[in-house]
């Protein structure tokens, strides 16, 4: 049966689309968005992605619906992907996904950044890196000071599978919220709810 509009069949569509299961799903920034979104609409928290800073050099307006950026560059590096309040708490954090089954490269995360959570760490806000292992489907919250803890005692260029399973927090994905990280910064303020 040919539906409306040229709309094909399920069946028809499974054959066009190749499943891949290292692309399924969303990616962690999306999730974390859509989670953030949630808190605030239930006033649970107000966390947002930060814009990254850039300086527009050139546009063209052939029309003011199809304005196109032609240069631009990064005015400053980024800090953070997230922050926001919780609590009373300022909360600042990196999110980086990798394809690896075995490890995290170290060199995901930029020396700003580093630099950037451990002064946040210092004047007691919450600060975190979530990283997800795409492959194996695995997100964890890994705190600051793990991280730099990770730092000091090695000179590894990557922090392995097995740091994170016995270091860091697993998240466990939900339907609303999807990457409930918040369950996890409870247990770190003490059980603060």
């Amino acid at each position: 049966m040919n539906y409306p509009n040229g709309i094909k069949k399920r069946e028809e569509l499974k054959n066009d689309v190749k499943i891949s299961h290292k692309n399924r799903g969303m990616t962690l920034e999306y999730e974390l968005n859509i989670t953030n979104e949630y808190y605030r609409e239930i006033d649970k928290a107000y966390i947002y992605k930060k814009p990254t800073p850039i300086k527009i050099v050139k546009v063209d307006y052939p029309s003011r619906d199809k304005t196109v950026i032609k240069e631009a560059y990064f005015t400053i590096p980024s800090t953070t992907d997230y922050n926001g309040l919780y609590h009373g708490k300022y909360i600042d954090f990196e999110a980086k996904e990798t394809q690896s089954r075995t490890s995290f490269a170290i060199t995901n995360i930029h020396p700003h950044q580093i630099e950037h959570l451990k002064n946040i760490n210092r004047h007691e806000g919450i600060a975190f890196l979530i990283i997800r292992f795409t492959m194996l489907g695995e997100t964890y919250l890994l705190t600051i000071s793990k991280f730099l803890e990770y730092l000091e005692k090695t000179n590894k260029k990557s922090i392995p599978i097995d740091f994170f399973r016995e270091e860091a927090y697993l998240i466990r994905d939900g339907y609303r919220p999807r990457v409930d990280y918040l369950k996890i910064v409870d247990e770190l303020m003490g059980g603060k709810k």
